[in-house]
C-alpha cells in the first residue's frame, strides 16, 4: 500500500477544497439572508413608525385636544398590526403609557436603547435588536413624537424576531442541504471516478510484477479509451517486446551454442584424428587448415559476441580518422572473393577511381563490410551471385551488396536488425552480427538499409555521410 494513495492525495487536493468552498457559500449565504430579513424588518417598522408620526402630526393639527388622546389610545389598542407587531407610547419620562396589547411587558431590567438613540439621533429614529430579560429575541423602532406639550414623547414598535429567525433557519436548512447533497454527489462521482483509476493502475501494478518476476504471459485488459488505455496497451506492448526478446535471446544462446559447437567437435576431432595418424603429413597438413580455421571461425563468433557485450554497456568506442572507404571495401571483397569462388557464388565489384575522404574508423568500418558481405554469401546459394557497387550521392557515399539469395520474408524485414534476430535458422551465424554493424554505422552518422524479395535477393544500403568530423575522437575500449 502507497505512504499516500491517489485516493488520499484527491480527498485532500479535492474533497476538502470543495468542502470548504461549500461552507464558505452557506456561511456566506446565511449572513446575506440574515442581513437581508433584518433589514427588511426594520425597514418595515421604520415605515410604520413614519406613518403613525404622519398620522399623529394630522390629528394634532399643530395643537393638542382631549379628542387627540382619546383618537390615539383608540388607534393604539385597536393597532391593525398588533397581531405580530407591539405598538407603545412612551410618555415624556421615558415610561410605556399604553401598549396595542393592553399591557406592557417591557421589564425595568430592559432598557429601550432604541428610545435613547431616537432621543439623540438627528431624523429622531432609534433601532434595537437584542434579547429580553425573559430571552425573547426582538427589534424595536422609536420614532419620537414632536407634538408641543403632548403626554407621548415617542411611538415605540417591537417585533418578535422569533418568526424571522424561523425563516432564516429554514432557509439554511435548505441552503444546508442542498450543499449536503453537492458534497455527497462530489464524494460519490470522485470515489467513482478514483476508482476507475486506482483499479487499473493497481492491475497495472500486479502486471508489471509479475512480469518482472518473468511471467512474460501476463496481459492487462484494456477498459477505456483514455490515458489509461494507453499505458496498458504500453504496458501489453512492453510484455510483447520482452516476451519476443526472451524468445529471441533462448534461439540466440542455442543458436550460438551451436554455432560455437561446430568448430569445437571440428577441432577435436581433428586433434584426435592427427595424433592417430602422426606419419601421415598430407592429413596433418589438412587437420592443421581445418584447426586454423575453424579457430579463426570461433575467434570471429568470440569478437562479435564482445563486441555485442560492449554496445549493450555503452563501452564500444571508436578511433576517428580520416580514412579511404574504398581500401577498406576493396580488402574486406578481397578476402571473400575466394571464399565466393569455393562455394560457386559470382562476386563482382564496381570499384570506381576515387571517392572523398570520410572521417571513420577503419578497422570497425572493415569489420561492417566484412559482415555484410559473408551474410550476402551465406545466404546464398551455389550458382548464384553477389555484387558490391559504391558511389557518391551528394554529401554521402552509398555502398550497396546485393546477393541473389533466399531474401527476407516482409514480416521479417522490420526486425532483419534486432539483436538475436535470425530470418532464417537453417544457415550459420549468431544473429548478432548485423546489430553490431547497424550500431557502428549509426555511429559514424550513417545508416543501413534493406531492402529485399523472398525469393529474388536482398540489397543492404550503406550510407556513410562525407568528411563530416564527429564530436569526439576517442580511443577504442576492450
Amino acid at each position: 500500500m502507497a505512504a499516500k494513495s491517489i485516493a488520499q492525495r484527491w480527498f485532500i487536493n479535492s474533497f476538502v477544497v470543495v468542502l470548504a468552498i461549500l461552507v464558505s457559500i452557506v456561511t456566506a449565504s446565511g449572513m446575506l439572508i440574515h442581513n437581508y430579513y433584518y433589514s427588511a424588518a426594520e425597514q418595515a417598522l421604520r415605515a410604520r413608525a413614519s406613518t403613525v408620526s404622519n398620522m399623529m402630526l394630522r390629528y394634532s393639527s399643530g395643537s393638542v385636544s382631549s379628542n387627540f388622546y382619546s383618537e390615539m389610545r383608540t388607534y393604539i389598542e385597536s393597532f391593525p398590526d398588533k397581531d405580530y407587531i407591539e405598538l407603545m407610547a412612551i410618555d415624556p419620562y421615558g415610561e410605556v403609557s399604553i401598549t396595542s396589547s393592553g399591557f406592557s411587558y417591557v421589564n425595568k431590567q430592559d432598557r429601550m436603547a432604541d428610545y435613547r438613540e431616537a432621543l439623540t439621533s438627528a431624523d429622531g429614529i432609534g433601532t434595537y435588536t437584542g434579547k429580553l430579560s425573559n430571552g425573547q429575541k426582538i427589534m424595536a423602532v422609536t420614532q419620537t413624537v414632536s407634538i408641543v406639550n403632548s403626554e407621548y414623547s415617542a411611538m415605540r414598535f417591537v417585533v418578535s424576531l422569533e418568526t424571522v429567525d424561523r425563516v432564516i433557519l429554514n432557509m439554511m436548512l435548505i441552503i444546508s442541504g442542498i450543499a449536503l447533497a453537492v458534497l455527497g454527489l462530489v464524494l460519490m462521482s470522485g470515489l467513482i471516478f478514483v476508482r476507475s483509476i486506482v483499479r487499473p493502475v493497481r492491475e497495472i501494478g500486479e502486471a508489471a510484477k509479475q512480469i518482472a518476476q518473468g511471467d512474460l504471459k501476463s496481459r492487462i485488459v484494456k477498459e477505456t479509451d483514455d490515458e489509461i488505455g494507453e499505458l496498458c496497451e504500453t504496458i501489453n506492448f512492453m510484455a510483447d517486446e520482452l516476451e519476443n526478446s526472451e524468445r529471441l535471446k533462448n534461439e540466440f544462446i542455442s543458436s550460438v551454442s551451436h554455432e560455437l559447437r561446430t568448430p569445437l567437435t571440428a577441432i577435436k576431432g581433428w586433434a584426435e584424428t592427427m595424433v592417430a595418424i602422426a606419419d601421415d603429413p598430407v592429413m596433418l597438413e589438412k587437420g592443421m587448415r581445418v584447426i586454423t580455421a575453424e579457430t579463426e571461425r570461433l575467434s570471429g563468433m568470440v569478437e562479435e559476441l564482445l563486441d555485442f557485450s560492449r554496445i549493450q554497456d555503452g563501452r564500444l568506442r571508436l578511433s576517428f580518422q580520416r580514412m579511404d572507404i574504398l581500401a577498406e571495401l576493396g580488402e574486406a571483397v578481397l578476402m571473400y572473393t575466394e571464399k565466393a569462388r569455393q562455394e560457386n557464388i559470382e562476386m563482382t565489384y564496381n570499384e570506381p577511381e576515387m571517392l572523398p575522404l570520410i572521417y571513420g574508423d577503419k578497422n570497425r568500418l572493415r569489420q561492417v563490410f566484412i559482415n555484410i558481405i559473408d551474410n550476402a554469401i551465406k545466404y546464398s546459394d551455389p550458382g548464384g551471385s553477389v555484387k558490391v557497387d559504391t558511389f557518391q550521392r551528394g554529401e554521402e557515399i552509398v555502398i550497396t551488396v546485393a546477393d541473389s539469395g533466399l531474401g527476407i520474408q516482409p514480416e521479417d524485414l522490420p526486425r532483419i536488425k534486432t539483436k538475436f534476430f535470425k530470418a532464417n535458422y537453417s544457415r550459420r551465424g549468431s544473429g548478432i552480427g548485423l546489430a553490431v554493424a547497424d550500431e557502428i554505422v549509426q555511429m559514424h552518422r550513417g545508416s543501413i538499409n534493406i531492402e529485399s524479395t523472398p525469393g529474388v535477393g536482398t540489397t543492404v544500403i550503406i550510407t556513410i555521410p562525407v568528411l563530416e568530423q564527429p564530436e569526439e575522437s576517442t580511443e577504442p575500449k576492450n
